[in-house]
């Protein structure tokens, strides 16, 4: 509530409707854009795209999730990621289910999220995290979050940054294909929770990581051909694969790197990609 009161605050808005009694905002300007809130745990409230049509006669073409991010260590952070479940669904989605990622918007609002924290000289860490948890959803999605615990989801500044960050990123794209630059679309496999080599790339390299794996479902036994096939099919225009390879057994990544091969999508390392102008 405290993002979203940010955007309001930041920009024109118009109450249109109702929606769980919360106002439906318009953006005055970009028309196609819209605000609606729920009452529920946004991770556990599955089908929400349908749902808003169904009632609102609004029909999404794109989900962007603001949040809060919980951890137990509670470091202060801003994320953004993809969403579903490579294993069991224990925080809401389906049970070994994607939901179709938006590599190109995320990417960029990554990019934002950190030039705009920099400029701010805010102290938290900016980042990706993996695919991870639900709604599940049957159009692209995106959460951004503000992490990791109850005093930093109250202090304005952070709350500030990220709704100014999505503002930026809508203010030149609001769908992946208005992202026209031509740039590799990544999946992303092996090191932990958070990312940080896929991160360090995205912010380096002119390139876009759509779902990312982590090594601890590899470890868990939860990836298998069936999920490295859905990860490909729920992120849009994927033309490689990056690997943590320090993160990786030996055994795992020639495998991998086969596997993928064999599909026509070619693993890539940091020296192949373009650097950012």
């Amino acid at each position: 509530m405290n993002i979203r009161n940010q955007i309001l605050e930041q920009s024109e808005w118009e109450e249109i409707d109702t929606f769980y009694n919360n106002p439906v905002y318009q953006h005055l300007n970009m028309k196609d854009i819209m605000i609606t809130t729920i009452n529920d745990s946004k991770i556990r409230h599955e089908n929400l795209d349908k749902e808003i049509e169904e009632k609102l006669k609004i029909k999404a073409k794109q989900a962007i999730f603001i949040s809060r991010h919980t951890s137990k260590s509670g470091a202060p952070t801003l994320t953004t990621h993809p969403i579903g479940n490579y294993g069991n669904a224990q925080f809401g989605g389906n049970t070994k289910t994607l939901t179709k990622s938006s590599p190109k918007l995320m990417t960029q609002l990554l990019r934002i999220l950190k030039k705009n924290a920099k400029h701010a000289n805010l102290y938290h860490k900016v980042c990706f995290e993996v695919t991870h948890h639900g709604p599940y959803m049957s159009i692209p999605t995106l959460f951004i979050e503000v992490g990791s615990n109850k005093e930093e989801w109250i202090k304005k500044e952070p709350a500030n940054i990220v709704a100014k960050s999505v503002l930026d990123l809508l203010s030149s794209y609001h769908y992946e294909e208005d992202i026209t630059d031509k740039i590799p679309v990544l999946i992303g496999i092996g090191g932990g929770h958070y990312a940080p080599r896929f991160t360090d790339v995205a912010l380096e390299k002119k390139i876009a990581f759509g779902h990312m794996i982590p090594s601890y479902h590899i470890d868990s036994g939860n990836i298998d051909d069936e999920m490295f096939e859905k990860a490909i099919q729920e992120t849009p225009n994927v033309e490689g694969v990056y690997f943590h390879r320090k993160a990786l057994k030996k055994s795992h990544l020639s495998k991998y790197r086969q596997w993928f091969e064999n599909r026509g999508i070619h693993s890539v390392s940091s020296k192949d990609l373009p650097d950012i102008d």
